[in-house]
């Protein structure tokens, strides 16, 4: 026993011998291993890790070299950008214009130009920086004001990019681009939520990043190109969209960014004048003390003459225009003649063959996108935004136009109503119309719109007149000859000349030897309707065919080399002649309560518009007593009777609307003081003719018949049936709201709070027809012919609007927005309309009286 004790001691002393041992020669070795490399280090110094290089870091991308030398990764598509020294501190351009887009999320569209601005690149230590420039102000570098010209001004840093690697050598820096392009970095494209939004209206979802790409990258000396398709996605939608929408859910939008250089070059500012309408730049002189600190930059070409010396010479460059390949063959030359007709206005400027006019090769290896062409551009869009649209792009420091395009719809040659929505056409509560400027969205016409309209009425007015088909060619022809000339226009620099349809007579234009060849007003860039006469025997053009004495006259003011101040300032003393009268949209009265001078609308005429308009709607009403007969055709469904129908009732709103706006008018002459033909700033429209457009309104919009149509038509006001159309209601025409939205229209404006306040205003100025007489002259021509009798059903709901805007007046959530003296005619007009609405007539007429006076009775218990 003991003896086993004593082997297993010994076995237990040797096993714990050989552990000691083994631990202390492997701590000996480690001590040898630490002191051989204390010692190594010693003698060598520590490896850093190789820092990448630009070509370390390129290695698997595809090179694109120009303005901004680009990579683009050839497994992953993500981008890098080179910046060179020489590039850090300079300013550059970046232009955007939606290359393909969705009409349903807003004016996102193919063509639609998105703005310019400037940006500077800066470094700050190990980043890359794109900064926005403010270009508003101006400071003489002179003035010692000029040391603060920073103070309070924001500038926008749109990304801040870390440094990836730096080429010392070459002076290069290499970034990371995608979150420059694939985010809403340089644009905001996905509209702002409005307040007041419907929750079911279309919305586009959250930027998807995984699936927003880089479709293409176009890179030249002077501009880098790269075009992105964002894509917004949403996991459930309310509203899908149209059938432009494949999926609601993925909406895919197609910006073209650019980025340019600033042209080095001769061009010379020019700034502008309110005598003359040119788009601008806004630019204010911070150190001047004028009460008109204006330095606005005119938009306009660099035209420069080869021989400076000659009166009219060659420009060193003329204005190029590519007609696209994809334009129908038949249009091509009128598109053409269009172009070149802003040639006569050059010549008087100084210049000759100013416009050039090429066709696209159609093996050509650039696309209309691409910012170095100039092109008329053709499309056919489901939901067609506009019939032309000339917007062009500039340099915001001086105002020099470096692009530009033209975009056509194919509708506006086919019966096909805008958005193939007739009904809505016809029963809009506002007139027919688009707001034509956007800050965002640059330049944004709708002539296109409007003038389709009138081409329909034409062919219409054709067709019931058995007018040939030549005749209706030549509608046409003149029709896109004007859409062009007035789109060019504009890619010239010159804004709209709504006042130019003031320059003719009603006689004159019904005289068609006197306007042969001739532009029918000022200026093509009005909205004047097409010259349609009443009188088939005596039509003659029905659009303009040359540019007008106001468009020569404005290519002079911003194209000709002036050599003296003076030179500029006899041109502009020309503004006071009748055919250089000028006023743009800031000054047109097309929506309810806006601006002051009746002369400044869309769809007008002549100079006496009012008679004109009547004139209109004379046609409109005499074609309607034949146009069952002439519009219903065997063999096929009454859609075609349909349009026509909401086509000449639509005619006859547009022309109320213009015969309404000489109410509480006021003209207004833009001319200097002390200019020769000057006339004083505000002259109310005469009394003589407030009174004649009161009594047409009396006639064509108020009175029980003024809506009159042939009872067996209402029958046949049809549409085709097209799979489920009428799910979402019932198909019947809805006459009566139809006709209550034309009349709504005319009563919203005369009624509008900025109209009545006008109209007592006024009186201080010249003004006779007082706001009493105007109200009393209302309220009898909507009560007093009928309200003693039986009442027909469309003065009823007439009679029982206008009552309840009179209320409003009083008691509505606009009241505050009414002046004392008009709310005290409106209540004045309820105790007068409550005394004549005694119960009278037949059942139904008797129903209305009643209804009448609980409202205004209940509104007096409301006012006490």
């Amino acid at each position: 026993m003991k003896l086993k004790h004593t082997i297993k001691f010994a076995m237990l002393l040797f096993v714990t011998g050989c552990f000691l041992t083994s631990n202390s020669v492997e701590a000996q070795n480690r001590k040898k291993k630490k002191d051989k490399n204390q010692t190594e280090a010693a003698v060598a110094p520590e490896k850093k890790s190789k820092e990448k290089t630009i070509k370390d870091l390129t290695k698997s991308s595809k090179k694109i070299e120009g303005l901004f030398t680009m990579y683009q990764d050839t497994i992953t598509g993500s981008l890098q950008l080179l910046i060179s020294e020489d590039q850090i501190g300079k300013e550059y351009i970046h232009f955007s214009q939606v290359a393909d887009g969705v009409l349903d999320a807003g004016r996102i569209n193919r063509g639609s130009y998105r703005g310019s601005k400037v940006f500077k690149i800066k470094k700050y230590f190990d980043k890359i920086e794109f900064v926005t420039q403010n270009t508003s102000f101006y400071f003489d570098p002179e003035s010692p004001l000029a040391k603060s010209k920073d103070a309070n001004i924001s500038l926008g840093n749109m990304a801040s990019l870390k440094i990836e690697a730096h080429d010392k050598k070459d002076g290069l820096y290499l970034v990371k681009a995608d979150d420059l392009f694939l985010k809403e970095t340089l644009l905001q494209i996905k509209p702002p939520s409005r307040p007041g939004t419907p929750p079911t209206a279309f919305k586009l979802g959250s930027l998807d990043k995984g699936k927003t790409k880089v479709n293409e990258i176009k890179n030249y000396p002077n501009n880098t190109n790269v075009k992105v398709e964002y894509v917004y996605s949403s996991p459930s939608v309310l509203n899908g969209g149209s059938n432009a929408v494949s999926d609601g859910r993925n909406v895919s939008i197609k910006v073209l960014h650019d980025l340019i250089e600033i042209p080095d070059n001769n061009y010379k500012i020019r700034l502008d004048d309110p005598r003359v309408g040119y788009f601008t730049t806004q630019v204010e002189d911070q150190t001047s003390t004028s009460s008109t600190p204006y330095r606005d930059l005119v938009h306009r070409w660099n035209l420069e003459k080869k021989n400076p010396e000659l009166a009219i010479s060659e420009p060193v460059e003329p204005i190029t225009w590519w007609i696209e390949n994809s334009t129908p063959m038949e249009w091509r030359e009128t598109i053409k003649e269009g172009v070149l007709q802003w040639n006569e206005a050059f010549e008087k400027a100084g210049f000759k063959n100013a416009m050039v006019v090429k066709i696209q090769p159609d093996d050509a290896d650039w696309d209309a996108g691409d910012i170095r062409y100039n092109v008329l551009r053709w499309t056919s869009s489901p939901r067609p935004p506009f019939g032309g649209y000339g917007p062009s792009f500039v340099n915001p420091k001086t105002g020099q136009i470096l692009g530009a395009d033209i975009m056509l719809e194919f509708v506006h040659f086919t019966n096909r109503v805008f958005y193939d929505k007739v009904y809505e056409l016809a029963t809009a509560e506002e007139p027919y119309e688009y707001n034509d400027f956007n800050e965002k969205d640059n330049f944004y016409c709708s002539l296109g719109h409007l003038m389709h309209d009138d081409i329909m009425f034409a062919n219409a007015v054709a067709s019931a007149t058995g007018t040939s088909d030549m005749e209706m060619e030549r509608v046409k022809r003149e029709s896109m000859l004007a859409l062009i000339m007035h789109e060019v226009g504009h890619t010239l620099g010159l804004n709209h000349n709504m006042k130019a349809s003031y320059l003719y007579s009603p006689e004159q234009l019904a005289d068609p030897e006197f306007i042969k060849g001739k532009c029918l007003t000022a200026s093509v860039m009005d909205y004047a309707t097409l010259n349609i006469t009443r009188d088939r025997s005596k039509q003659g053009q029905y659009d303009d065919v040359a540019v007008g004495p106001y468009d020569i006259w404005a290519i002079q003011f911003g194209y000709m080399p002036f050599k003296t101040q003076e030179e500029r300032e006899n041109l502009l003393k020309q503004s006071t002649k009748p055919e250089l009268i000028f006023g743009n949209d800031a000054d047109d009265m097309r929506s309810p309560g806006k601006a002051i001078d009746p002369r400044v609308m869309t769809n007008d005429q002549s100079n006496d518009a009012i008679r004109y308009s009547i004139d209109r709607i004379e046609l409109s009403n005499d074609l309607m007593k034949t146009v069952k007969d002439k519009f219903i055709k065997d063999d096929e469904s009454y859609q075609e009777l349909r349009r026509v129908y909401y086509l000449l009732s639509g005619q006859k709103a547009g022309a109320a609307n213009v015969i309404s706006r000489y109410i509480g008018g006021v003209y207004v002459d833009r001319a200097m003081a002390g200019q020769e033909g000057a006339q004083q700033p505000y002259t109310p429209v005469s009394l003589a003719d407030q009174k004649r457009a009161m009594s047409a309104l009396n006639k064509y919009v108020f009175a029980p018949d003024a809506f009159d149509a042939p009872n067996d038509l209402y029958n046949y006001l049809a549409m085709q049936r097209r799979g489920f159309g009428f799910f979402r209601g019932p198909e019947d025409p809805k006459i009566h709201n139809q006709v209550l939205n034309y009349q709504k229209n005319v009563l919203n404006h005369i009624l509008h709070p900025n109209t009545l306040q006008r109209i007592t205003d006024s009186e201080l100025y010249g003004n006779k027809y007082t706001l009493s007489s105007f109200m009393t002259d209302l309220n009898n021509s909507i009560f007093k012919t009928d309200i003693y009798g039986n009442v027909n059903t469309f003065r009823q709901n007439l009679q029982l609007e206008y009552t309840n805007m009179l209320i409003g007046m009083l008691t509505g959530k606009q009241s505050g927005n009414y002046t004392n003296n008009a709310k005290s005619m409106a209540l004045y007009n309820l105790k007068a309309i409550r005394n004549m609405a005694n119960p009278s007539g037949d059942v139904s007429s008797i129903a209305h009286k009643h209804h009448l006076r609980t409202l205004i009775d209940n509104a007096m218990k409301e006012i006490k």
